[in-house]
């Protein structure tokens, strides 16, 4: 099979094209360009994209024997991605970069061209399992991004190759450290990757600029304080609320109004949700049949819990859960998965939230 690897310098990526090689595929090696400055250089764990991973991928793609190619992405990415980004955090939803980078640049315009090319599929480094074209969880489970490639169409599975999905992120390292790759003991990235610094409220207030409003207490009613921007808060959060309430209980937040500009805080009792409503889903192989019943997870780190799942409106779902859950943020993804033991790691589909209960 002639598959294209996406490599982004990591240590992961490097090991995938490795096991494309060794499976006996022809692999041509592609780094996906996607930040404008790519001269800066990486910091830790933080970021993405830079010269120097640029090079790591390079490094490896030579001393396998692979072709290696840069493509610039950078103004899709930017487009399809960071812009998203901004734009769901200015409507007060929370969305995941992640799943959107994945659903738009790395299964939609990589794969696009891959194919218009020749090439059958593509190799990521991605912690998930592919088993007789289904999306099952990762071995790892610490480790597990099923969540992220949840929004791929059966179509895009069937273009993707993902072979670290049966083995851990020790034994990833292990076979680079086997193999002599330098990225062997290269930090993983986290938080998002055009973010390098970690602050996103800075990054969206450089964005959006300076767009004051209320803090409200839901159980009262009154105004507890004021913010510099809505999109600097996320449904759940608790943290950083900046505002001193007359009794010591937590607060979190438990909605946003982008119009008002209105941030709303209340205490844990009042935080749960029973019931999440979606947009119209994507499905990763046939759609089940309404209603049924489902594990979902609302968050990319978040337990799972059983839920049953009927027909909502304008083509979406409702979910009703089996449990109260705290922090289910609007443009967050609701990714269901099978509710047996024997399958619960098979992905089903997911909604974006729309509105909680």
């Amino acid at each position: 099979m002639r598959v294209l690897a996406a490599m982004s310098g990591g240590v992961d990526s490097a090991v995938a094209t490795a096991l494309a090689v060794d499976a006996g595929h022809d692999v041509t090696g592609v780094h996906l360009a996607l930040s404008p400055d790519r001269q800066t250089l990486r910091s830790g764990a933080r970021g993405c994209c830079s010269v120097e991973d640029a090079h790591d991928a390079r490094r490896v793609a030579d001393e396998l024997g692979v072709p290696f190619y840069v493509w610039d992405l950078a103004e899709r990415f930017t487009e399809d991605v960071v812009e998203d980004f901004v734009a769901e955090y200015a409507a007060g939803r929370t969305p995941n970069p992640c799943l959107r980078c994945n659903e738009r640049i790395k299964f939609s315009a990589v794969l696009d061209r891959a194919r218009a090319l020749g090439f059958d599929a593509v190799v990521t480094g991605h912690h998930a399992r592919l088993a007789r074209g289904e999306l099952r969880r990762s071995v790892d489970a610490a480790k597990d991004q099923s969540y992220v490639l949840a929004v791929l169409t059966a179509d895009q599975l069937a273009g993707a190759v993902l072979p670290l999905g049966s083995m851990t992120k020790q034994r990833v390292r292990e076979i680079a450290t086997e193999r002599g790759f330098a990225v062997a003991t290269k930090a993983d990235s986290h938080d998002i990757c055009f973010i390098p610094d970690g602050d996103t409220r800075g990054f969206l207030a450089r964005r959006l600029g300076a767009q004051p409003g209320p803090v409200v207490d839901a159980a009262t009613g009154a105004t507890v304080g004021e913010h510099a921007g809505a999109y600097g808060f996320t449904v759940g959060q608790r943290r950083g609320l900046g505002v001193a309430v007359g009794d010591s209980r937590p607060r979190y937040v438990l909605g946003i109004e982008p119009v008002t500009r209105t941030v709303t805080i209340g205490t844990a009792d009042l935080a749960g949700v029973g019931e999440v409503r979606t947009a119209r889903p994507t499905w990763t192989g046939t759609a089940p049949a309404l209603p049924f019943a489902a594990e979902v997870q609302l968050r990319a780190h978040g337990t799972p819990v059983p839920c049953e799942v009927t027909a909502g409106d304008d083509g979406g779902l409702r979910l009703l859960l089996g449990a109260q859950q705290r922090g289910v943020a609007p443009g967050q993804s609701a990714v269901l998965y099978a509710p047996d033991a024997e399958r619960g790691d098979l992905v089903l589909g997911q909604g974006a939230v729309l509105a909680t209960a």
